[in-house]
């Protein structure tokens, strides 16, 4: 397996429990079911999200293999529509984005050994106040 440091990430105890069962019930049917229980796994739980950290449902602005994307959503898969810019957390881009913090890069291997990355460039929380 490939040793990349990746950015700590931050997410809150209902999403953290929700992206788990999501992932678990996925597994082998979404292509980023397994990054995101990896992901889970390695998530630091928190009460709150400063507004720097992607959350479900904020907005985003990444760099993703040398391209930029701009005002996207992170959504669950059921709200999904790219063309639309709402990324599933299921994908592999969702998986890595979940947690970051602006200006984090991250870096992983595709079932094939391609590697990819990207980097948050701005998040716009959506969560109720």
């Amino acid at each position: 397996m490939l040793s990349q440091h990746n950015p700590a990430i931050l997410v809150t105890a209902d999403d953290h429990d929700e992206l788990i069962e999501l992932a678990l019930k996925a597994l082998g049917r979404a292509p980023g079911a397994a990054l995101l229980l990896r992901e889970m796994q390695r998530a630091q739980v928190v009460d709150s999200l400063p507004d720097n950290v992607l959350a479900m449902n904020d907005g985003v602005a990444f760099a993703y293999d040398g391209r930029d994307y701009r005002d996207f959503k992170l959504v669950y898969p059921n709200c999904a529509d790219f063309a639309d810019g709402r990324i599933s957390v299921l994908t592999p881009v969702g998986a890595a984005l979940i947690g970051l913090a602006e200006g984090d890069a991250m870096t992983w291997a595709d079932e094939v050994g391609g590697l990819h990355q990207l980097t948050v460039t701005k998040v716009s929380p959506r969560r109720a106040a």
